[in-house]
């Protein structure tokens, strides 16, 4: 028997398995076949979304190259949800459920169906988390491979991106387009395959994935659309076919330095504050103690060096083009930033993986990316605060633009429904700080983005002089004073049920806090007479999501408790 299929060969080589042998004779295995690892190809692939209209025929390419290498590749597809199309909507309260429900899926697969190796072929936002924790939980050979960045939209001889859509909203709103611009504006922004152009969640996760290890060199800088996309699936056949030959697996991969990689690596580039999350959800995955500390521990001593959208004027497309993905984590190695002798899905450190690589050139015209003594901030864009409204923490995205510190009264509001109709309507003022409440994991439920409110406000002008705190989420995209992933949420009791119109919120970025300016005899007495409101859902997806989800400082994980 071969030792390299010794998962799949539970049911291909047990004579009291005949159903299961015949089922696989029935799809098309020979004999041969049948002493060959399987490899569990899943893609999240869908027709509805840029993000992932490309996916499956991404792996139909690798399960060509997986057969091709002496291995049996086997499709599986799992769920994904557009964020973009979602945000905003009730649509949206699916989206983190969903990086869980990937998670799920993709170990039952594995599992029920005794696959020796999984490539995991994914897009958007979740997808990829999801497949991370999958590939930890499974613990058997695995790679990640992302789908790639999207191309630039073009309009009036500037780029557009998802973000330019959301924006337009608010700019038509406040009288600065016409009807039509706005239009022309929305056809423009997305021109085909491919997630978000910007250092949104999907190219935050791509990149810090890649440098977590889990990824091959360039997966997450190269376009989707660039020729190059099809030619990595070569290479993935053969990394697969490597770890399954060597027993390499997730596990002997991932550690708490290597998880520090990818947050170095977020905090350079001015990645998402989903990241936060999803780091939290895979130390979880993988039994390592990693807090809200250690982020703030590497975000201290990570400079923030990428000029990328939302807060910047490049794309992902962009980095790419000034040497990809690599080039970067070279100059991070040789600073320092990096941990070069943490393992990855090559079988080689990530030192030996970038020995022959080119560091990113600051000789050439290139505005990209920024030396570390011209950094665009000395430490990371992620910052983790507490206070009376976040005793369990909060995370703010503070790019060095919006100031360190925003003082103003609060606007309260009870739903990112409510937001949005008091934004368009006048309601938020200069000085204000918006709150968006009942957002949270299990008060959304589900935990939706605030890219709509943050985007209005964007669009309206009051980016620069107003602040948005919730207990809810934040897209990639999302950019300004905005602080997010509040906890305790305001479903369960935290301070920030207790809000209202007029209190005085101080935003310290320099000294990590957000507070409410009231008395803690006040706090109390208005926490005694607040009432718990039932929960938005009483059955299905959400209600389970609500009653089994941790809080957003643990990741949002649903196999906690």
């Amino acid at each position: 028997m071969n030792n390299l299929n010794k998962y799949s060969k539970i049911l291909t080589q047990d004579e009291t398995q005949p159903a299961a042998k015949a089922m696989l004779y029935a799809v098309g295995l020979t004999d041969q076949d049948m002493n060959k690892a399987q490899i569990g190809i899943a893609s999240t692939g869908f027709d509805g979304n840029p993000c992932n209209m490309h996916l499956n025929h991404i792996a139909a390419e690798i399960k060509g190259k997986v057969n091709q290498t002496g291995q049996v590749g086997l499709v599986f597809n799992t769920i994904g949800v557009s964020d973009g199309i979602s945000m905003g909507t009730p649509g949206m309260r699916y989206s983190l459920p969903s990086r869980d429900i990937i998670a799920d899926s993709m170990e039952v697969v594995m599992n029920a169906q005794a696959y020796d190796g999984l490539v995991a072929v994914v897009g958007c936002d979740k997808n990829m988390p999801g497949a991370i924790m999958a590939m930890l939980r499974l613990n058997r050979p695995s790679v990640m491979v992302y789908g790639g960045t999207i191309a630039s939209g073009k309009y009036k001889g500037r780029k557009l991106n998802i973000v330019s859509a959301f924006e337009a909203l608010g700019q038509k709103i406040s009288g600065q387009i016409d009807e039509q611009e706005f239009k022309e504006i929305i056809k423009a922004a997305i021109p085909g395959a491919g997630a978000c152009g910007g250092m949104y969640t999907a190219n935050t996760m791509a990149s810090s994935i890649e440098a977590m290890g889990f990824a091959l060199p360039y997966n997450s800088s190269i376009p989707a659309e660039n020729p190059h996309k099809e030619d990595e699936t070569e290479r993935v056949a053969q990394a697969i076919k490597n770890l399954i030959t060597r027993d390499l697996k997730p596990l002997d991969i991932i550690s708490k330095k290597s998880i520090e990689n990818a947050v170095a690596m977020v905090n350079a580039l001015g990645g998402s504050t989903n990241a936060v999350l999803h780091y939290l959800a895979i130390a979880h995955a993988a039994g390592i103690e990693f807090t809200l500390e250690d982020f703030q521990r590497v975000s201290d001593r990570t400079p923030l060096l990428a000029d990328l959208k939302p807060s910047g004027e490049y794309l992902m497309e962009d980095v790419h083009g000034v040497g990809g993905t690599p080039a970067v984590m070279k100059y991070l190695l040789e600073k320092g930033l990096l941990h070069g002798d943490c393992l990855t899905v090559t079988g080689k450190t990530l030192a030996e993986n970038l020995a022959s690589v080119k560091a990113i050139s600051f000789e050439a015209d290139q505005k990209v990316i920024h030396p570390v003594e011209n950094a665009l901030k000395s430490s990371g864009n992620l910052q983790i605060l507490y206070g009376n409204l976040a005793e369990g923490g909060a995370v703010a995205k503070i790019s060095g633009k919006e100031g360190n510190i925003f003082r103003g009264k609060a606007v309260v509001f009870n739903s990112e429904q409510e937001a949005n109709a008091g934004i368009g309507q006048g309601k938020v003022k200069e000085g204000n700080v918006v709150v968006i409440r009942y957002e949270g994991p299990k008060g959304g439920p589900g935990m939706p983005e605030m890219l709509k409110p943050t985007s209005m406000i964007m669009g309206a002008g009051l980016g620069k002089t107003v602040a948005l705190i919730t207990d809810g989420r934040f897209s990639g995209g999302t950019h300004g004073f905005v602080v997010g992933h509040i906890t305790p949420e305001a479903q369960t009791g935290g301070t920030l049920a207790i809000l209202e119109d007029g209190d005085i919120i101080v935003i310290d970025i320099q000294n990590k806090t957000i507070s409410v300016d009231l008395p803690e005899t006040e706090i109390v007495r208005r926490k005694q007479n607040w009432k718990q409101p039932p929960l938005k859902h009483q059955k299905g997806v959400l209600y389970k999501y609500a009653k089994t989800v941790a809080t957003a400082s643990e990741g949002c994980v649903t196999d906690k408790y």
